[in-house]
């Protein structure tokens, strides 16, 4: 939770003030992580409730204050280093958390990054293998919430994938990156043909291809680089429709946008927009993917955007808001057309590993054929890194 000095916050893991030993076999470990305890108190029920995705129906809802308190959110992780040759420099990581469900109190261990990089510094060239964010979409919102705007206008998850990066230098202070991988595409539990419950991700022909286009140069301020980007992925998934191997593949896919621009030392603009359908996987469509009554793919479209000022090295204010739309006519009955929230977040560092989150938010999510449901959350946080 620390509060980043540069202007794009990047999906990507950065030790926190880690302890570092070094066993035999030659490989550097950095131990980091952070405590945290997360407590809401929301007017209405917001689902899950421990993080935020989208308002329950208001048949469900009732304006039924309830409120939450966990340490689910708790990290652990181990960033590794070299051994490094003349040419190469080798790293990884390892990091979980404790959002994989279980009883609140006895919570399951959740992987949530797991990778090796080896990395040519001389060609700017990198190959990663193993598990981390997806290559589209690599801002995060500046939130406090877990769930970073999941559903509501953020997409993008974590996926076993093997990729390939490449950066060119266009300038004394700029860059553009390369990136393209296969990722294991994962999807909805097809029930429609057998009792194996077979995974129509795995059972499609391909993997998910990912790539990333992105320009990074300074722009209003010096030392504080600009970047705007674009990704997009394809995939498939095959839904099997009997026992005599008869099926029907539908694309997942995403088209999208990112911009992160420095507009003082203190200021920082960033957002993103995608399009594109079969999305739950990557946090889109409200968490709707594929209509299993006409067995189609729900399109859906949708964004974020947020201002951040940092007023001083240990204080950060956002707000922001985001949307994420699917479209009506794919959706089955009761579906949700719509979500959508705003927010306002103060981080404090009280010390340099002790660290205080608040954060107010109003949320409202649409379904078929229903009334809006709304509730406003007030979600505070403590955390201890190291």
């Amino acid at each position: 939770m620390e509060i980043p000095a540069q202007p794009a916050a990047r999906k990507n893991n950065e030790p926190l003030n880690p302890i570092s030993v070094s066993p035999d076999s030659g490989v550097k470990v950095q131990l980091y992580g952070f405590a945290r305890l997360d407590a809401s108190y929301d007017t209405g029920k917001i689902n899950p409730g421990n993080i935020a995705l989208w308002v329950r129906p208001e048949g469900l809802n009732n304006h039924d204050n309830e409120w939450d308190i966990t340490g689910t959110a708790t990290r652990l992780g181990l960033n590794l280093s070299g051994p490094d040759t003349d040419t190469m420099k080798l790293s990884g990581n390892i990091e979980v958390d404790f959002l994989g469900g279980g009883t609140e109190n006895n919570m399951i261990p959740r992987m949530r990054h797991a990778y090796l990089k080896a990395y040519w510094p001389a060609s700017d060239f990198s190959i990663l293998a193993g598990q981390t964010w997806d290559v589209i979409s690599s801002l995060i919102p500046f939130v406090d919430d877990p769930a970073i705007m999941w559903a509501a206008g953020n997409i993008g998850s974590r996926h076993p994938q093997l990729r390939l990066t490449k950066g060119f230098s266009t300038g004394e202070k700029s860059r553009i990156e390369l990136a393209a991988a296969a990722s294991r595409t994962i999807g909805e539990t097809n029930t429609l043909a057998d009792t194996w419950n077979t995974d129509p991700g795995k059972d499609a022909n391909m993997p998910t291809i990912q790539g990333r286009i992105a320009l990074s140069e300074p722009l209003l301020v010096e030392n504080q680089p600009a970047t705007i980007a674009v990704s997009g992925h394809y995939g498939q998934e095959e839904w099997d429709t009997d026992k005599t191997g008869k099926h029907k593949t539908l694309d997942s896919w995403s088209c999208n946008m990112e911009l992160s621009m420095p507009l003082s030392e203190k200021f920082t603009f960033a957002g993103e927009f995608f399009t594109g359908s079969n999305l739950d996987d990557y946090w889109g469509g409200i968490g709707q993917g594929v209509n299993t009554i006409t067995l189609s793919d729900i399109r859906s479209k949708g964004g974020w955007a947020a201002l951040r000022y940092i007023p001083s090295p240990s204080i950060s204010l956002s707000i922001g808001a985001g949307i994420d739309n699917p479209n009506n006519n794919d959706l089955p009955p009761g579906g949700r057309t719509l979500n959508q929230t705003v927010f306002a977040t103060f981080i404090k560092k009280i010390t340099q590993n002790f660290i205080l989150g608040l954060q107010l938010s109003e949320w409202k999510t649409d379904y078929n054929n229903a009334p809006e449901s709304n509730a406003v959350r007030a979600q505070s946080s403590l955390t201890y890194k190291f």
